[in-house]
This record gives structure tokens, C-alpha cells and sequence, in this order.
């Protein structure tokens, strides 16, 4: 335990974090304490430092101060990022990493084959309760009628549902998603916080988004990130009236 006043509930913690490159601040004494099994929004200008707040989480970045815990007791800056992974912090980036000449289905499959070497892989076999799941997950992630379409003729929205699929497949306790609203028809967008919302019942989720509508429909907690820090943080319409987010980033 590195902090007693970590509360129990809390999954994950971050603590006075700084970040510098090429002397530019790119977090700055960054505290965010994520509960269990909540979902949370993080909003704020180009250059906030959204990002680079994933980068650490996730190992891709070590910060140079500040604390960085999973489930109160993991140090995540003593993880790279394919132990992070496996701990079970899972993260979609903006751009769909599909396999768009494999179908849905199939995508999918490798999903479920995990950290397997390419030899098990290959070899790897699916058992009736493998396929219960993979057909409850493609129908969970509205997909149930494109199994067996390949992952490049589908719509940009359904891709952002597959590879949420098959993030979940791997069971993150935490899922952070970068902008998936991005690009998508308003129904892919709703149906996309729809999705979220209901995979935040089982698992925290983070979400990076700049679509205030998007924002709106996930109807969650809200922080504000600004120069790296954070600048506001409360349920939307609240964080929508703070003068300072008005000011620098939702404009007037």
C-alpha cells in the first residue's frame, strides 16, 4: 500500500505526476483517483496533456514525479507496457488497429487467443463455450449480423465497436478509449455511450473525448485537463459553467 489515504475502492491513483519533454511540462502535478467500476471523462484543449496522462498509465511514458497505482498496491511505473496490459489495463487509441482483411468473427478469435506465441495461435482451437462467447460479445457490441463480414467493409463506428469488443474479450479491469466518438454518424455516437455505459457495470472506464454531446450521453463524472493538470472537475453541466473551462477551452 503506498498511501493510506488511498480509499479502498480506489482502482486507479494518480499523484502529484510530472512529465517533462525537451523542458515542456507536458503533466504537471497531475492527481486523478478513479473508483471502482466507474466511468469517468476527461475533456480539455490540444496540448492538455490527455495523451500523454494515457501514456503514463499505461507504461508508455514514465513519469519523472508522482505516484501511478492500480488496485491501491501495483506501482505502475515498475511496469512496461505489456505488464501493464496483462494486469488488466486495457486501451483503445483513436484509430481503429482492426485486421480489416480478417471478418469480424475472426478478429475477434484472436482477441479471445491472447498471449499465446504465434505457434498457439495458430493451433489454438475453439471450444463451444469459446464460440457462446465470442457470438455474445459480437451481438454486445452490435455486431451480431457483421460476424462474418470482413473488418474493412464495415463502418468506421462498428470498427471502433470491434476493437472495444475485442479489448473486453481480454478482461481489462480497466479500459481507457481515446476519442472513439471520432468520426462516427450521431446513431454510431449514441449507441456508442449506450455501450460504454453498460461496459462500465462490470470494469472502469476512462474516456478521452472532445464531442460534448458524446460526452453528455455517457452522463458520468467529468475532469478537465489544462497545461497538464486539473483544471475542473464535477458532473458536466457543472464543469460547463466554471468560468476558467469557458474560458480556455469551451469558449464563450
Amino acid at each position: 500500500m503506498v498511501d493510506k489515504h488511498i480509499p479502498n475502492d480506489t482502482i486507479l491513483y494518480l499523484n502529484g505526476v510530472s512529465v517533462s519533454f525537451d523542458g515542456f511540462k507536458a503533466i504537471n502535478g497531475l492527481s486523478i483517483v478513479l473508483k471502482e467500476g466507474e466511468l469517468r471523462a476527461i475533456i480539455g484543449p490540444n496540448g492538455a496533456g490527455k495523451s500523454t496522462m494515457m501514456d503514463i498509465i499505461t507504461g508508455k511514458t514514465r513519469p519523472d514525479v508522482g505516484d501511478v497505482y492500480f488496485k491501491q498496491d501495483i506501482d505502475l511505473t515498475k511496469h512496461d507496457e505489456a505488464d501493464i496490459a496483462n494486469l488488466g489495463i486495457g486501451r483503445k487509441f483513436q484509430k481503429p488497429s482492426v485486421i480489416e482483411t480478417l471478418t469480424v468473427w475472426e478478429n475477434l478469435e484472436l482477441a479471445l487467443a491472447g498471449n499465446r506465441t504465434p505457434w498457439q495461435s495458430l493451433v489454438f482451437k475453439l471450444t463451444n463455450k469459446d464460440k457462446d462467447r465470442l457470438d455474445e460479445m459480437a451481438n454486445y457490441i452490435n455486431l451480431g449480423d457483421q460476424k462474418n463480414t470482413l473488418a474493412g467493409d464495415i463502418s468506421h463506428g462498428q470498427k471502433q465497436w470491434l476493437e472495444i469488443g475485442m479489448l473486453l474479450l481480454q478482461e481489462p479491469e480497466v479500459l481507457l478509449v481515446d476519442e472513439p466518438a471520432a468520426g462516427m454518424t450521431d446513431e454510431e455516437t449514441f449507441k456508442t455511450a449506450d455501450l460504454l455505459r453498460d461496459v462500465a457495470k462490470s470494469r472502469s472506464v476512462i474516456v478521452v473525448e472532445h464531442d460534448m454531446e458524446f460526452v453528455k450521453a455517457l452522463d458520468c463524472k467529468v475532469t478537465v485537463l489544462h497545461e497538464g493538470s486539473v483544471l475542473s472537475e464535477g458532473p458536466l453541466d457543472v464543469v460547463q459553467q466554471d468560468e476558467q473551462v469557458i474560458e480556455v477551452y469551451l469558449g464563450r
